[in-house]
């Protein structure tokens, strides 16, 4: 039996087809290297625009280098970064961003469903400091979070704002930020709140492996290349992790592929014959089970993974049928006791 990861992860589907017409675009002819070439600059553009910032863009070739390297770059190796506890960074980069920042530490902080306690945080805050333990020089949000839950633009200022007011550093790690803008997150909002540097995900939301890095501190451009550069993030044929940033952006795919996914999720959720553990904000349906019924799961053809908090998770896609979804659950209903 071949094993199906329709609902496996968002990084299972294919790419979408606007990013691989922009891909095949991009490949005619020769250009500049190094990110110096027309395709980068279309796709900085449309960045921009969609955020409606003045900012620096860079693209890399995976969030968990996006990631570590936007935190190595606002806190010291003698300093920590506060996130959620269940955070992509604290918990899914094997220690990249202490690698890439050659020893900063991440330092979870609770909240229910993904999302940062704000007590929690202001409790972090005021920890007195230790010559003997790394002090906060950051904070990390996700946005949508590890448990599909979105933060609204409210609630990601409450958590920002005593940060600023520090002068800390705030990163905002957006793999799936397209099913946030597709929830209803407004992406206009995001400079505003202090952002520091911002990940945008492309493969989650359809494209072929692409991450871009949005700078809006204009004091982190300086030497900005040359640390990716070091780290293996300079890609010399630039426009290829550019091109589907272009194709997505200028046909409104990026945000549309995204409300497909939500709604996939929205409805899987209505027909799951098991109790949900997360609310369904965006394209992830967390539910409780057993390891005899995943095992059985798993048996009879379809993958998915146990989380974090114990929940097994499902992840709609661009890609994600009402067809698979029905097939799914006929599977789970014959499993089930």
């Amino acid at each position: 039996m071949t094993a199906r990861y329709d609902f496996a992860s968002d990084n299972t589907a294919p790419a979408a087809p606007e990013a691989m017409a922009a891909l095949m675009a991009a490949n005619a002819g020769f250009a500049a290297s190094y990110g110096t070439d027309a395709t980068v600059a279309r796709a900085a553009d449309l960045i921009r625009g969609v955020l409606d910032a003045d900012a620096e863009v860079r693209f890399v070739t995976s969030g968990t280098a996006a990631n570590s390297i936007c935190l190595a770059a606002l806190a010291r190796p003698f300093e920590g970064v506060l996130a959620h506890r269940d955070s992509h960074v604290a918990t899914d980069e094997t220690g990249a961003p202490g690698f890439f920042g050659h020893g900063l530490a991440i330092q979870g902080l609770e909240g229910a469903s993904g999302r940062i306690d704000p007590q929690a945080l202001d409790a972090a805050l005021a920890r007195a400091e230790s010559a003997h333990a790394q002090p906060a020089a950051a904070l990390s949000l996700t946005n949508a979070t590890e448990y599909g839950t979105v933060y609204s633009t409210e609630a990601l200022a409450a958590l920002t704002r005593p940060v600023r007011e520090r002068g800390y550093g705030v990163h905002l790690d957006g793999a799936r930020l397209a099913n946030a803008a597709a929830a209803g997150f407004d992406l206009k909002s995001i400079a505003g709140l202090g952002v520091d540097l911002l990940v945008i995900g492309g493969t989650k939301a359809g494209m072929t492996p692409a991450e871009a890095i949005v700078i809006f501190r204009k004091d982190l451009v300086p030497r900005f290349d040359a640390r990716l550069k070091q780290s293996g993030q300079l890609p010399s044929k630039s426009r290829f992790y550019a091109a589907p940033f272009v194709g997505m952006l200028e046909s409104g795919a990026f945000v549309e592929r995204a409300v497909h996914a939500n709604s996939m999720a929205r409805r899987l959720a209505e027909l799951m014959p098991l109790p949900l553990r997360h609310p369904v904000e965006a394209n992830a349906v967390f539910v409780e089970m057993d390891e005899a019924t995943l095992k059985r799961l798993h048996a009879s053809g379809w993958f998915v993974y146990r989380f974090i908090d114990g929940s097994v998770r499902f992840m709609c896609s661009w890609a994600t049928t009402i067809e698979a979804i029905e097939a799914l659950i006929e599977a789970l209903k014959d499993i089930l006791p």
